[in-house]
């Protein structure tokens, strides 16, 4: 009887110390008014034009392989001749140019699209440069349109808002019914002097009047569920063509502030998904890169405007970059920088050098990780996972 009662003396007193222990390391609370356990899992925060979209974004980035991680870094010119082939290497999506439309339907066009949506393992952005005026892909074809639309400044002139307003209606109603999903416009660069290159594709007016029309040109595209893309970060102002050059902008930062800035500011604020960045060096801000490959640029949209859309660069495949970067690290150079994406026509060939560039420890994983999941939350915000 008393090894039974010894027993149960020990075992009384083992438990004793074992609820003191649990309730010191805050195992358990005692507390009445608290029913639930002191551990608890911290609830993450997501912050950003695409916070509610974040947690979809990781769950599918965390199942992808590294190559298919990659391949969504990257907005290749489209061939229809390609896209079978392409897929095999997951590119993010696919910017059309006007040939690509040339001698198409309609209904043809918006097949063709389609099916390479299709095939795809994972949603396609789909883009054009549909500015109006100097720059149409799809409405100088008469089988997209009557007429090819007018600049947004001639539109402006003839109507106002109003008017403007009716023309970007008609616009992204018509780019949505073939499939396209962005329209890599407006340009938000300031340029009044009609002799400027930008001239012809800008609003034409100072900086105060060009952030309005921003904030409009934003404005219409939401309202129709179309994505829009403010170019050329950080504003192109009177330099020459990058397709052809590099162009190097001699301007002092204050004149960036007071008004380069300000359009691209307008539009963050009216919410636009994406900017793209011009090839120019902007010496002010980093005399050594072009601005699509320099840290010091990207950081004044992500930290000193609060962007927190998709950035992408200009066509890597440009002149200004070909003849700038010697040892053929472009691409490195851009996601390096901070570009979630990269407009390229040379599109195997970086991704290649993207992954040798993993692997040799030049680009961490962790940085293709935050491009790709901010540009498959960009997909969820577009409605493209259905």
């Amino acid at each position: 009887m008393k090894k039974k009662l010894l027993l149960v003396l020990i075992i009384a007193a083992i438990f004793g110390i074992l609820l003191f222990y649990l309730k010191d390391k805050n195992y358990i609370s005692f507390d009445k008014e608290e029913k639930k356990s002191v551990i608890k899992t911290k609830k993450k925060e997501y912050k950003g034009l695409f916070k509610d979209y974040y947690k979809e974004a990781e769950e599918v980035v965390s199942k992808m392989t590294l190559k298919e991680k990659v391949g969504q870094l990257f907005l290749v010119r489209y061939n229809k001749n390609d896209v079978e082939y392409l897929n095999n290497f997951y590119p993010g999506g696919y910017i059309l140019f006007a040939k690509d439309f040339n001698n198409h339907t309609k209904e043809s066009i918006k097949e063709e699209i389609g099916n390479a949506q299709n095939i795809s393992k994972y949603p396609l952005i789909t883009g054009v440069d549909e500015e109006g005026g100097y720059v149409t892909r799809v409405s100088r074809y008469q089988n997209f349109r009557d007429e090819k639309f007018k600049s947004p400044r001639e539109y402006y002139d003839l109507g106002g808002y109003a008017l403007l307003e009716k023309m970007e209606n008609e616009k992204a109603t018509l780019l949505r019914s073939l499939g396209i999903n962005l329209n890599l416009a407006p340009v938000a660069d300031i340029s009044t002097n009609e002799n400027d290159f930008i001239y012809n594709r800008s609003f034409g007016y100072d900086a105060e009047k060009t952030s309005e029309y921003i904030t409009k040109m934003v404005e219409y595209a939401n309202n129709n569920k179309i994505n829009s893309t403010l170019k050329h970060f950080p504003g192109y102002g009177n330099n020459e063509d990058t397709h052809t050059g590099i162009a190097i902008d001699e301007r002092e930062y204050q004149n960036f502030v007071d008004n380069d800035y300000k359009p691209f500011e307008a539009g963050i604020k009216a919410n636009v998904p994406s900017i793209l960045v011009s090839h120019n060096i902007v010496k002010c801000i980093d005399e050594a890169y072009p601005s699509s490959l320099s840290k010091k640029v990207i950081g004044e949209l992500r930290n000193k405007l609060k962007f927190t859309g998709i950035i992408m660069t200009d066509d890597l495949a440009m002149d200004a970059v070909k003849s700038y970067v010697e040892d053929g690290k472009a691409a490195t150079m851009a996601i390096n920088a901070g570009n979630d994406m990269i407009i390229t026509s040379d599109f195997l060939t970086m991704k290649n050098e993207i992954l040798k560039s993993i692997e040799n420890n030049e680009i961490q994983e962790e940085t293709i990780n935050n491009a790709v999941t901010r540009i498959i939350a960009w997909k969820y915000y577009s409605n493209l996972f259905n």
